[in-house]
């Protein structure tokens, strides 16, 4: 049996890297994937490269100062023209909008009838610091009308950041817990695509084989179990080789676009390093500096190489799971159009552990929907990953959990095969009918 086996994962392996499609989509896609990283972080340092020019009719006494040119927007002040020759103007210089603050006897009525004149909707960010201007300004006023001087207002409108520290000593830093579940999810969401697409590989592959009538020539040899299980394990080397490769190619073509375009990928993040006011002072930007540094520690100190092993282990488990119930379906039907009433149960559970694994992992990552979604073997691929990056331990999750979902992983795979080989030792030989849920269910009867 055990020669035989190997027989039939060695052919399914080879079949699938020989494959014209299988060595174009291992050449490109690392192309496709790092090209898109780079044209991203180009964009986004394009958008964020833009100044917005508003030009401003300021017909009152107010406003004087506020107004301060930032990275988004910068100011061009009219003097002596018609709200008409404002407009005019700033449609003839194609400047971005108009901000006009009429002639009235207080801070309160000059905001209120202040208006931003421009030809689209505006751009959220925009108007959001305009009117953090405006806020602090009608602020200013109200307690200075309840005997607050310029001096107390600043020292009371001073930002307060709390202190974080581990119980150790080690300075914490927020998000951080963020960024990791990110991290997680996205080991995740990689095994969820290869379990989609590897799964599928199976499926068209025993669809293929039924309709061409040759695994009739084929079980004559095997077993149909035996050649339920080369085709998964096959597959599953396969995935696992291209995975490998693109991993090792995306990397040295990251670090070479990198070095060679300089794209700076921390524009990915969408926020930009630096305030949006005037620049601060030196021991601003050494505060952030140490802040960045921090930052830089925490995600070296991420458990990479747990991370990664675990990666594997949760792909292959997953995939061996998965797949068995793929190649169940395409024994049962007789081509890929009926496959369809049976795919969304499949893909539900996967579905499901990104969206709760995110929403649980971000908010909670020691929760009971955490927990219970990381060892429910369905959804556990996926969300333990989530979890993972915090470590395993203290802090982290907990030993038993990790070994608990990889026991179960490793029970329901033998279950689900058991189950997936009598749907498959029944449907490889039938043909011409299509199958309802209720005749599998009869079939694992047999």
């Amino acid at each position: 049996m055990a020669s035989k086996l190997g027989l039939i994962i060695k052919r399914e392996y080879l079949a699938k890297v020989r494959n014209r499609s299988f060595i174009v989509m291992t050449i490109l896609s690392p192309l496709l994937i790092v090209g898109m990283i780079v044209l991203i972080a180009y964009l986004a340092k394009i958008n964020d490269d833009e100044t917005r020019v508003v030009s401003v009719l300021n017909e009152s006494a107010f406003f004087l100062h506020e107004l301060k040119p930032s990275k988004s927007i910068s100011y061009v002040y009219f003097d002596d023209l018609t709200l008409q020759q404002a407009k005019d103007s700033t449609n003839s210089m194609e400047y971005y909008g108009l901000l006009y603050i009429p002639n009235l006897p207080s801070v309160e009525e000059a905001a209120k009838n202040s208006y931003l004149f421009t030809k689209d909707n505006p751009n959220t960010s925009i108007t959001k610091e305009l009117e953090a201007v405006f806020q602090k300004k009608l602020r200013q006023d109200r307690l200075q009308k309840l005997g607050v001087s310029a001096e107390q207002f600043s020292s009371v409108e001073k930002s307060f950041e709390i202190n974080l520290s581990t119980f150790e000593g080690e300075k914490s830093i927020k998000g951080i817990n963020e960024i990791k579940a990110f991290i997680g999810g996205g080991f995740g969401y990689a095994i969820m695509m290869f379990i989609i697409i590897y799964g599928g590989f199976v499926m068209r592959s025993v669809i293929e084989e039924k309709t061409s009538r040759i695994i009739e020539v084929i079980i004559s040899s095997v077993k149909p179990f035996q050649l339920m299980l080369g085709k998964i394990i096959g597959n599953s080397l396969a995935g696992i080789t291209q995975f490998s490769i693109w991993i090792v190619s995306a990397s040295a073509l990251m670090f070479v676009a990198v070095l060679i375009f300089g794209i700076d990928l921390s524009a990915l993040s969408g926020e930009s390093a630096m305030p949006a006011g005037p620049m601060g002072s030196m021991s601003q930007l050494g505060a952030m500096d140490t802040e960045m540094m921090l930052y830089a520690k925490e995600i070296y100190d991420i458990p990479w190489g747990l991370l990664i092993v675990s990666f594997f282990i949760y792909f292959i488990l997953g995939y061996l799971i998965y797949s068995s119930i793929y190649a169940a379906i395409g024994a049962a039907v007789d081509n890929e159009t009926d496959t369809q009433q049976f795919i969304f149960p499949i893909i539900l559970p996967l579905m499901l552990a990104i969206y709760v694994g995110f929403f649980s992992v971000f908010s909670n990552p020691h929760g009971p929907i955490a927990v219970g979604f990381s060892l429910f073997p369905l959804t556990s691929p996926i969300v333990m990953l989530m979890r993972l990056p915090g470590g395993i331990g203290e802090g982290g999750v907990p030993l038993w959990q990790f070994i608990t979902s990889i026991l179960l992983l490793v029970i329901t795979f033998f279950g689900i095969v058991s189950l997936a080989a009598k749907i498959y030792r029944t449907g490889i030989l039938m043909y011409g009918k299509k199958p309802t849920y209720k005749e599998l269910i009869k079939w694992l009867r047999y």
